[in-house]
């Protein structure tokens, strides 16, 4: 026998005598243990050992020593095939790994441009609808033409392959409702089928779609066309799974399908109330217009990827194309941009049919129709700066297999900051296209901003301070001369102005002085203008000129001094306060408008981030939302947006806002003169972020005083709570809103007075002037003789119960029930539950099942004969909360420890405290949930 082979049937035996346990123990066999056994030199056995491998009959392991195991031993152990090899692996529980995922169904939705972030809902909710227990939910699917309803359909029936709610071979028939739509007699045969006879010309009898389509789904695309009497047949058919052919007297024929419907039009118009009614999940697909930018260049990315495909050739676009068809995408969606890239690729095509590298899109090629989108891109600063984060070089995009698309890679860190270049490349381009001067500076300016902004924030990632990135680049004594002038400019303008202009200027100064000394002119005079020469930008940068010329001793032309002050204005841009951005929405033609416009002179501000949206009562809501949303998109909302709304439809605009524009959006109804009053003065003056200002003018009931005479001490002082924290501002107005909600519950609707740790002992004396301050609770306790409660002490229950015994002394406890006392008790851990299953939680309304996990929590405790402290209240309830979600979505946790080792008593309770769930929701808990549960306790 060969050395090889004697070496192999080693490996294969010793294999075959591993059990799990000590294959993860030892890992398998190494070279020098079968060298000891068989005798032979251990570099010869390694050499054979790899030569096995490499034919693929034994799996290495890494480490030290490498380790080896055959491969069908192997395949055993773990119970699963491997993939073809030679396999190599880190560990044996990193094979494992492998093998899982590999295991584990394909989601069709990954390959969704934008279903983790502006289609996320609306990926979970085609997930609920295919899971959703017994048989799924019938759907509608509305969005514009060309959005991609028809794609969302079939990745949803792919879906539902992939989790097996489908068999492999089950149909997905396609049906077209306007095919048939003057004629509905035609279409209701279609889709149901008829028997012979049922009309002229029905000479035989025919099966209909919905038998076709049986064990899978049924698309009904333009669903809004099917008659009044196709919709009751259909909604009947979804009621009760029966349907008769056309023709036939009595409902009994039988099909299981999902019915998907997709539409254009408003549903609550266009198809029958009865009929929206019976179809519990309808999914709106955005336009192309409101994704997101990134969403957008992925799809443009895409549909050069398939073009060059098709041509066999990597396809280069300019960015300034990429820019162009970008800004000109509208009411066309992905179909027309579809078109659209395709025509250019065509034409691109020709042009390059001698260049056997690539075909080229540039910007010159383009219609006029699409060049028109730069413009308009231009014009949208936050558009394009966000843009340049994606995009700063010329896409290139190759055919797949060869590589993914890239932003094509050049020196660009070699070639440096140079503002000239930009600007030469800029205007030589514009020009080109007969565009006016004015234009031509105003998209400069622009693009200059755009490019400091970008230039500085690439290279801020590097571990490097400032200065240490320019000394690799220019000289030490030019940035001694840059970091003074920097230092001037902050002083000079009363801002920070160290490290963006830093960066910009030191570069750019040592491009102009590179420039004169090479005697080359400082380029195009039409850049002249772009600043207002009355700015205070303007006047700086010519304060600055005249500091370079004494420094330098050189003259600086005055086309230099537009630089610097386009500098100036793009350094600083970014640095403004961001705040938070108030609309005041209100129905009226001018009502909003009116009462913003009191506010603005009681506050003597025209603050533009106080914004009135008018509402005329003849308007359609949904128009006015796409109004506000587009007027948010070309503003910087990114800390969040303030609704204070009146009534109706305004109070749900916040969600369609925060889901569109992906920005946290709060919203408050009932609103008056006094709220926006104090909202100004929270955002404004208070600098408060969107969270606090809101849990803030929830309580706020106006500037008048507030009537407690119901509870006021025996001097007439109005009794109250103090909360404390480190500013009196956030932490102290979330635990000022859950004192009230336990006071509440208590019959007891004290004030509760949020204060911050700084001067406490001066606010708490002149608190005490007006109040009788029975309680503080929070960080620090008062010196004053006040009952203190810590905030972990409240938190955790105990706190919670002393409050109460604080506030009613005058209250005979026997008056008082066991379970009162309890549901008072648990006001705080139901409150802190409900917030964190919000965040936690998709497809079940938490408001919804609090009262199933409560009692839940009461019967495991009673069960246990314990009382848990809040804390792990909390953690159980959250925990159970989410496992629920779980067991809809079909997605649960596997429990990888011992279960024999769990406490079978914490176990039994568990068992007993869920079966509230079966009873309420129908939902039941696998083990592996319990032994979780069971382990927390």
């Amino acid at each position: 026998m060969k050395r090889m082979e004697r070496i192999f049937a080693y490996v294969e035996a010793e294999s075959a005598k591993f059990t799990k346990e000590t294959l993860h123990e030892r890992g398998g066999l190494d070279a020098q243990e079968i060298a000891d056994v068989l005798g032979i030199l251990r570099n010869n056995v390694s050499k054979e050992l790899n030569a096995l491998f490499r034919e693929d009959r034994i799996v290495k392991f890494g480490g030290r020593p490498v380790r080896y195991f055959e491969r069908a031993a192997l395949e055993k152990l773990l119970g699963a095939p491997l993939p073809a090899g030679p396999l190599a692996y880190e560990s044996v529980a990193a094979c494992e790994k492998e093998l899982t995922a590999q295991q584990q169904p394909e989601n069709p939705f990954d390959a969704l441009i934008g279903a983790h972030r502006s289609l996320k809902r609306q990926v979970e909710q085609a997930k609920a609808a295919i899971l959703y227990p017994p048989d799924g939910l019938h759907t509608l699917i509305v969005g514009q033409t060309g959005v991609g309803k028809t794609l969302f359909a079939h990745l949803m029936f792919a879906y539902g392959k992939a989790m097996e709610r489908f068999a492999p071979d089950a149909p997905f028939v396609t049906f077209n409702c306007a095919d048939y739509y003057n004629n509905p007699q035609l279409l209701l045969s279609h889709v149901f089928g008829h028997i012979k006879g049922a009309f002229t010309g029905a000479d035989q009898a025919k099966a209909g779609l919905v038998e076709q389509a049986d064990g899978g789904v049924l698309f009904l695309d333009e669903i809004h066309r099917l008659p009044p009497e196709g919709q009751e047949m259909i909604f009947y058919f979804m009621d009760t799974g029966t349907f008769s052919r056309l023709g036939e007297t009595t409902r009994d024929r039988h099909a299981k399908v999902l019915i998907i419907g997709a539409t254009t039009e408003d549903p609550n118009s266009a198809l029958t109330k009865t009929f929206v009614r019976r179809i519990p999940n309808i999914i709106t697909i955005p336009s192309l217009a409101s994704r997101t930018l990134g969403e957008k260049l992925d799809i443009v990315k895409l549909l050069f990827t398939d073009e060059a495909q098709r041509v066999k050739k990597p396809i280069r676009i300019s960015v300034e194309a990429v820019k162009s068809l970008l800004g000109s995408i509208g009411a066309g969606n992905v179909g027309q941009i579809k078109s659209n890239i395709k025509l250019l690729c065509a034409q691109a095509f020709l042009n390059g049919i001698d260049n056997p590298d690539y075909i080229e899109v540039d910007f010159k090629m383009l219609p006029q129709t699409i060049k028109n989108g730069l413009l308009t891109l231009s014009a949208n600063r936050q558009a394009l700066a966000e843009l340049t984060q994606y995009l700063a070089e010329p896409l290139v995009v190759e055919p797949p297999g060869r590589r993914r698309a890239r932003a094509e890679e050049e020196e660009s860190d070699k070639k440096s900051f140079n503002l000239y270049r930009v600007v030469e490349d800029k205007v030589e381009l514009l020009k080109g296209e007969g565009i006016s001067d004015d234009l031509i500076k105003q998209i400069v300016a622009t693009d200059v901003n755009v490019y400091i902004k970008s230039l500085y924030d690439k290279r801020a990632s590097i571990n490097l301070s400032t200065r240490e990135r320019l000394l690799k680049i220019v000289d030490e004594p030019l940035v001694d001369f840059s970091e003074q002038i920097a230092l001037y400019v902050s002083k000079r303008l009363n801002r920070s102005y160290r490290d963006r202009f830093l960066y910009a200027f030191s570069l750019h100064l040592s491009a102009f002085l590179k420039r004169l000394k090479d005697k080359e002119p400082v380029p195009y005079s039409e850049i002249a203008g772009a600043i207002e020469r009355d700015s205070l930008h303007y006047q700086v940068a010519l304060e600055i000129k005249a500091r370079i010329e004494k420094h330098y001793r050189v003259t600086v032309p005055p086309t230099e001094v537009e630089y610097i002050a386009l500098l100036l204005e793009s350094a600083e841009d970014e640095d403004l306060e961001e705040k938070i951005t108030i609309l005041v929405a209100m129905h009226g033609a001018t009502t909003a408008s009116s009462m913003v416009e009191v506010a603005q002179k009681l506050f003597n501000t025209q603050d533009t981030n106080l914004i009135p949206i008018d509402m005329p009562l003849e308007k359609n809501p949904q128009e006015l939302a796409q109004k506000v949303i587009t007027m948010l998109r070309g503003m910087n909302c990114r800390t969040g947006v303030l609704i204070l709304a009146d009534m109706g439809s305004l109070v749900s605009l916040g969600a369609q806002i925060s889901e569109t524009l992906g920005i946290p959006v709060r919203t408050i109804d009932m609103v008056s003169t006094p709220l926006i009053l104090e909202a100004m003065r929270k955002a404004d003056i208070v600098g408060m972020d969107l969270d606090s200002i809101y849990e803030s003018l929830r309580s706020f009931r106006g500037y008048e005083a507030v009537d407690f005479a119901e509870h006021r001490a025996a001097d007439g002082r109005q009794e109250a709570i103090v909360t404390i924290c480190s500013t009196g501002k956030g932490a102290a107005l979330k635990l000022k809103s859950l004192v009230e909600e336990v006071l509440k519950s208590a019959g007891k609707p004290l004030a509760v007075l949020p204060v911050g740790l700084t001067h406490l002992e001066e606010h708490l004396q002149e608190l005490q002037g007006e109040y009788a301050i029975r309680a503080a609770i929070g960080m620090k306790k008062p010196a004053l003789p006040i009952p203190f409660i810590p905030l972990e002490e409240f938190i955790d229950g105990a706190g919670e119960q002393r409050l109460l015994s604080l506030v009613r002394v005058q209250e005979p406890r026997e008056e008082r029930g066991s379970a009162d006392e309890r549901e008072q008790k648990s006001v705080v851990v139901r409150r802190l539950c409900e917030e964190s299953l919000e965040k936690f939680l998709t497809y079940l309304n938490p408001a919804k099942v609090m009262d199933s996990l409560m009692e839940f929590d009461r019967v495991l405790e009673a069960e246990l004969g314990k009382h848990f402290s809040n804390p792990v209240r909390i953690r159980i309830i959250v925990h159970c909360g989410c496992a629920l979600e779980r067991i809809v979505t079909r997605s649960p946790l596997h429990f990888d420890k011992n279960k024999q080792e769990i406490d079978t008593q914490k176990l039994s309770a568990i068992q007993k405290a869920v079966k509230i769930f079966e009873k309420t929701l129908k939902l039941r808990f696998d083990a592996d949930e319990l032994c979780f549960m069971a382990e927390m306790i």
